[in-house]
């Protein structure tokens, strides 16, 4: 018994023992999760980034776009496979993107030190064209992968989709940096109520201009800015040499390097009741050389401007958020502040249609900066313009938008006497006789009607017609292999277009 006893005692003391040993490994106190937090101090759906005072959001969309009547996107059908209006016209263009923008927030002595970026992924179906008689090539938007074959009659089938960086900015202290809306735009860029994107009348780039901008805020929502911003991507509309042959006489753009950027001046007013702001513009326009090398000599840098005022007015009477957006502009030599980057193709219209006295009908209408000749300084061309919308909500689920833009094109009289003079560049290519004035006016009017069944997703139709009212009378010979028109004689008259555009579109 006495053995027993013994034993048990001796098993539980080493038992203890070696307990004691293991519990005197062991950490008097584990190391805390850090879990993320989430960050209140800017709105819903920021969080601290772990280990850091930075305040991150993500967020984004998913888009499918589905376009009636036009190769292009939102842009309208006024040039190229998409105005020729015969086989090579797609019934409708397809795109699927998706939007991922990243927002970061630190507080610090000086304000708020903020980046953001917006990328977006496009998948975007393009246009057929003849390159040669009877056999047509695929134009893939974005590159083919590879091993494709691009130049392949089948190469749509394997196009590849695009990336974007649309916006890609610091901002510190009232300073913001690098790519982003321009401060020229209103808040509304170029959608006073629409989802079309072709819209002119107003300032866009709503796809993002690298700038250096600097705002001060004075309270009561008054603001000022001024910018410095790079005009190569979306302000160009061309520098028209009429020496070198181009399309219907209109010569050929003959830019040359960058050598200043825009100044934007704004003043803006945001208020309960609505907004008022003031935009003004400078613009270079830098031509190159009048012929092939240095010595044929180049004109003298002209800059141009542009002004525009909008207007936005809330709690109208008709429905709690129902909002009225207005703009209207004026530029001289820098149309692409009223005809903006999105509503390229309408700067560079050749739209077809149908005809009782030539083989068929033709309208095309052009808006560089500046025209001028050999020898000759450049000619300023005048636009003005202005487009609005009006949006009403039905119902928590349901909301309609008009909407409506115009731009008309002006040239002065020494760039109509080197077109439509005597030997003039455009007036060659008429009928004697014929009618010769490259003005020209663009109007649009569009309806889009949205529903939103749960929060978030949308779905919704916008319709847009445009015209093109141009200033030609008579008769253009004229031929494209690329859109099987033949070479023959044109009646030359206005044009009309429509597009509808079907989209279901998830914010995130």
């Amino acid at each position: 018994m006495k053995m027993i006893k013994g034993l048990v005692l001796g098993s539980v003391a080493g038992l203890l023992a070696v307990g004691g040993a293991q519990a005197a490994d062991l950490p008097l106190k584990a190391k805390a999760v850090e879990y993320v937090k989430v960050c209140s101090l800017y709105g819903a759906g920021f969080w601290y980034i772990p280990g850091t005072d930075t305040c991150i959001k993500l967020g984004g969309y998913l888009r499918v776009d589905v376009l009636a009547n036009t190769n292009s996107v939102d842009t309208g059908n006024v040039n190229g496979p998409a105005g020729a209006k015969n086989r090579f016209t797609n019934a409708y263009t397809w795109r699927s993107r998706e939007d991922l923008n990243i927002d970061t927030r630190t507080a610090t002595e000086y304000g708020v030190l903020r980046t953001y970026a917006d990328l977006r992924f496009n998948w975007t179906d393009d246009s057929f064209t003849q390159n040669a008689p009877g056999a047509t090539v695929y134009s893939a938007i974005g590159p083919a992968p590879f091993g494709s074959a691009p130049n392949n009659a089948n190469a749509g089938a394997v196009a590849a989709g695009t990336v974007g960086t649309y916006y890609a900015f610091i901002q510190f202290a009232g300073f913001t940096i690098g790519k982003t809306v321009s401060a020229f735009s209103t808040p509304w860029h170029n959608y006073p109520g629409n989802n079309f994107d072709g819209l002119v009348g107003g300032g866009g780039t709503d796809t993002g201009v690298n700038q250096f901008t600097y705002t001060a805020e004075f309270g009561q929502g008054i603001s000022a800015s001024i910018s410095a911003q790079d005009p190569t991507q979306s302000y160009q509309a061309g520098v028209n040499n009429l020496g070198v042959p181009g399309g219907f006489g209109y010569g050929t753009s003959d830019y040359g390097g960058t050598v200043a950027p825009d100044i934007v001046g704004q003043v803006r007013v945001d208020q309960a009741w609505g907004l008022f702001q003031a935009s003004v513009a400078a613009h270079d326009n830098h031509a190159a050389y009048y012929g092939a090398t240095e010595p044929s000599g180049h004109p003298d840098d002209r800059w141009g401007w542009a002004g525009q005022l909008g207007l936005s007015i809330k709690n109208i009477p008709t429905g709690p958020g129902d909002v009225i957006n207005l703009q209207g502009v004026y530029t001289d030599g820098a149309t692409r502040y009223n005809i903006q980057d999105l509503a390229a193709q309408y700067g560079a219209v050749l739209l077809f249609g149908s005809s009782n006295v030539a083989y068929q009908s033709l309208g095309f209408g052009f808006a560089p900066d500046t025209v001028f000749a050999s020898g000759g300084s450049q000619q300023l061309i005048q636009t003005w313009g202005f487009n609005g919308g009006y949006t009403h909500n039905w119902n928590p689920y349901w909301n309609s938008s008009i909407y409506g833009g115009y731009a008309a094109v002006r040239y002065n009289g020494t760039a109509k006497a080197l077109m439509c003079g005597p030997g003039g560049t455009v007036a060659v290519l008429l009928t004697p006789g014929d009618t010769c004035n490259p003005d020209y006016n663009i109007a649009q009017v569009g309806f889009v009607t949205r529903w939103t069944p749960v929060k978030n997703l949308t779905f919704s139709g916008d319709v847009t017609w445009s015209q093109l009212d141009q200033k030609y009378a008579g008769t253009v010979t004229f031929g494209s292999l690329g859109i099987a028109k033949p070479t023959t004689a044109y009646e030359l008259k206005n044009e009309n277009n429509v597009v509808l555009l079907l989209r279901a579109q998830r914010i995130w």
